[in-house]
């Protein structure tokens, strides 16, 4: 094979060494193999050692599956006897793995139909539950009214708790010895506190659950937080009591108002011993070690949950709906629903928590060695393949599903070593076997000759090559340490001018034996090569994804470069949407290069003034606070989401230059919200608690500014009609006044002025007494 070429680095000198470099690597087992004027590596890939005349002689075992027990899936699970209903298959498999070499099974899960059910109701009797208590007294007749719908063999079984009876969580005084409610006016009479009381094993008999439930009383805790969980453990791990069955699905339904105590809380009461998870009822089905054990772990109860094939169902009020559904996250095998106050929809909760539980298959895995690598394909309902998923959703009852499951040896264990684990569908009792040897070593070996003529009588013959007793070497084991090689000198130098053995090492008996090193090791028939001068990254030889061989770096797999710096793999720069580096950059050497200007994060998800932004943390608004929308899967809203802090707010406030407002409809109003950037990766999104909605203005609104619009237009047009009139008559006045002033007479000299009195000369003669006159009369 041209290129890299791991399997003749010249480290491996025995046929388990081979075997370990790479799944691919072949030994040669003949004798006479290669020449005597080059070397040969018995360690190479089969192709080479058949092209090298090896064939017929080649150890190169690979890793093998073999399926033990295959009982085909059930189609019910009450129809027949319940201990043969299967629900997975295979049922056990041998694996025997050689390290590297990778094997795969395939897994199928049905979910069967009228699968018996048992259902043990676990119920706060603290006295915030009290109304609740009324309104289930008759649950066990409508219960399994509505679980007859879904199978034909169900049982119920009934619990209560409050919380540890020793201060500071219960009150202790004498005189609250019988009657914690003592001076309590709302409610002065109740009975004394306990930590879990079991009532009523499994049974089909649902009168005598109504009959249990009737008969109870609440009581008084001193704080909030509830003892529940110290009740969840006793009724999974005390499984005689309660009558679990082996061929039933389990639920516990866990129905409180409060917050639980968990785990160091019982210091507060000056309890230091953890809880052993074990079963602590006494013969009054009492839990005797309340005042003795810490309340226990989430993992502790993960475990044990599990254990027993249980479905917890928390049925909590709304105030608590989310720290319960953080639970569910740390608690494989739980779902959370919300009760009303006064646990009226507790029937409807229950038949759709169980829906819920039915319509999801989980694989988990128990005892797994961690020399063993497993990964998971699963094909769902859709018939597409999910690499890395081991779990399928959106179910129906008779529904398959199957999962492809990769086997993987990281090394080889002691001689003779075995391992079993198993595969379990989460809640189901059915299981799958895995057993596990290890394929690590060669059968050549086995058929070993000690002192054998082949090694010159000193040494043992096994798999082509002689393993010299102490004091002998050579490839017969010909010669002895110490013996003059002077005459053969010239077959210990590389070429002709060359220094002996390259100036590392000693020629004995034609062949060189190479110095140690404290760098590491000298290797070669000319002792010509070494494993550690070769080029570095940040002071790491290779990078540390690599071999060195003679001064070169021989990368593994999915490493490129002089120094194996520079990864293949793009698993590292596909985003939480599932682009290369966001759609915003290239991946080079494993990560991303962001190239969309102001990008950045490790896979270029953080870009604040990229388009398209708002609308991805849009998503995760709506996922988180409203568990709606294309990312409302809790499973896929944590993972896109999970660097997104968000905040509500009544008032939003656009003040900082750094964030960015965002808006989008909803129904008729506007949802807005800013995001910023954190220094720390996360991003900073707050958000209004209710959409802004403008409301429409009301009719009469419209018509008084119809008309207060026409009335406002009239007196603007007939204001601008008086500018233009009183414009007009004083340019007319300015200009007669600039004719008269231009005129050229006197008003006196007027031709046509004529004065209204008149004056005429008459001349005549008259006489007058005889006389004659001359004259003029006026």
């Amino acid at each position: 094979a041209e290129g890299l070429n791991l399997c003749t680095s010249g480290s491996a000198t025995s046929c388990e060494e081979c075997l370990l470099i790479h799944p691919k690597c072949a030994w040669c087992s003949k004798e006479e193999f290669g020449s005597t004027k080059s070397i040969t590596s018995r360690c190479d890939f089969l192709q080479n050692l058949v092209a090298n005349g090896c064939a017929g002689a080649i150890e190169s075992p690979s890793s093998s599956i073999s399926v033990l027990r295959n009982v085909p899936l059930s189609s019910k699970g009450s129809g027949q006897s319940q201990l043969d209903v299967t629900q997975i298959t295979p049922q056990k498999v041998a694996l025997n793995l050689r390290p590297g070499d990778q094997t795969s099974f395939r897994v199928q899960v049905r979910q069967v139909e009228d699968y018996p059910v048992d259902l043990y109701y676990l119920m706060d009797l603290s006295l915030s539950m009290n109304d609740d208590l009324d309104n289930i007294r008759n649950l066990g007749t409508k219960l399994a009214e509505e679980m007859r719908k879904l199978t034909s063999n169900f049982r119920l079984g009934f619990g209560s708790f409050v919380d540890k009876n020793i201060s500071p969580f219960s009150y202790t005084a004498p005189r609250y010895q019988n009657n914690p409610c003592i001076g309590y006016k709302l409610f002065p009479s109740c009975v004394p506190s306990f930590g879990f009381r079991h009532l009523l094993s499994l049974t089909d008999k649902v009168d005598r659950f109504n009959e249990e439930v009737r008969k109870q009383k609440v009581s008084r805790n001193r704080d909030a937080p509830e003892g529940g969980f110290d009740a969840i453990l006793q009724a999974a791990v005390c499984k005689d009591k309660i009558g679990w069955r082996k061929e039933a699905s389990h639920l516990l339904v866990f129905t409180t108002d409060d917050v639980p105590h968990i785990a160091l809380d019982g210091k507060l009461g000056g309890l230091v011993q953890p809880h052993d998870g074990q079963c602590h009822l006494n013969e009054a089905n009492e839990y005797s070690a309340s005042g003795q054990l810490d309340y226990p772990s989430l993992a502790l109860l993960g475990e044990k949950l599990a254990e027993n094939n249980i479905h917890l169902i928390f049925a909590v009020t709304k105030s608590h709906y989310i720290l319960y559904k953080n639970f569910t996250a740390l608690i494989p095998g739980t779902t959370v629903e919300i009760l009303h106050k006064d646990s009226k929809n507790i029937i409807e909760l229950i038949v759709k928590a169980y829906n819920s539980i039915r319509s999801k298959v989980e694989l988990t895995v128990w005892d797994s060695p961690e020399d063993i690598g497993l990964t998971f394909t699963a094909t769902c309902q859709d018939g597409l393949s999910y690499p890395g998923l081991r779990k399928c959703g959106d179910l129906k009852i008779g529904d398959t599903v199957s999962f492809e499951v990769a086997v993987e040896a990281r090394s080889c264990p002691a001689e003779d070593t075995s391992h079993t684990f198993t595969i379990k569908p989460a809640g189901f009792r059915d299981t799958l076997e895995v057993a596990v040897t290890y394929s690590c070593q060669c059968g050549c070996t086995g058929q070993a000759a000690p002192a054998s003529g082949k090694c010159s009588g000193n040494g043992t013959y096994a798999c082509g090559l002689c393993d010299c007793h102490p004091g002998y070497l050579g490839a017969h084991c010909e010669c002895e340490e110490g013996a003059s090689g002077d005459l053969h000198h010239a077959l210990c130098r590389e070429a002709e001018g060359k220094p002996l053995c390259s100036g590392r090492g000693e020629c004995s008996c034609n062949q060189c034996l190479c110095y140690e090193s404290e760098f590491g090791n000298i290797y070669g028939p000319f002792c010509e090569c070494d494993d550690f001068s070769c080029a570095r990254y940040k002071g790491v030889l290779c990078s540390g994804h690599g071999e060195c061989h003679c001064g070169e770096c021989k990368c593994h797999a999915g490493y490129i470069g002089d120094n194996c710096n520079c990864s293949t793999e793009t698993d590292s720069c596909v985003s939480s949407d599932g682009q290369m580096c966001s759609g915003r950059g290239a991946c080079v050497c494993g990560r991303c290069q962001c190239t969309e200007p102001g990008a950045f994060g490790d896979t270029c998800e953080k870009c604040p003034t990229c388009p398209g932004v708002c609308s991805t943390k849009r998503d995760c608004i709506e996922c988180k606070l409203f568990n709606s929308g294309r990312l409302a899967d809790n499973q896929t809203c944590q993972k896109h989401c999970k660097d997104e802090i968000i905040t509500t707010v009544d008032v939003l406030e656009t003040d900082d230059p750094n964030a960015i407002l965002c808006a989008y409809p909803v129904n008729n109003c506007v949802m807005k919200f800013t995001y910023l950037e954190l220094p720390s990766g996360k991003s900073n999104l707050t958000v209004l608690k209710e959409p802004a909605c403008s409301s429409a203005p009301s009719a009469v609104t419209i018509v008084l500014a119809v008309i207060g619009s026409v009335v406002l237009i009239g007196i603007i047009l007939l204001g601008l009609w008086k500018l233009l009139v009183t414009i007009h008559d004083r340019r007319e006045f300015d200009r007669f006044q600039s004719e008269r002033s231009r005129a050229r007479y006197e008003m006196a000299s007027n031709p046509l002025y004529r004065r209204p009195i008149s004056t005429h000369n008459v001349e005549f003669t008259f006489n007058k007494l005889n006389k004659s006159y001359n004259g003029t009369v006026d």
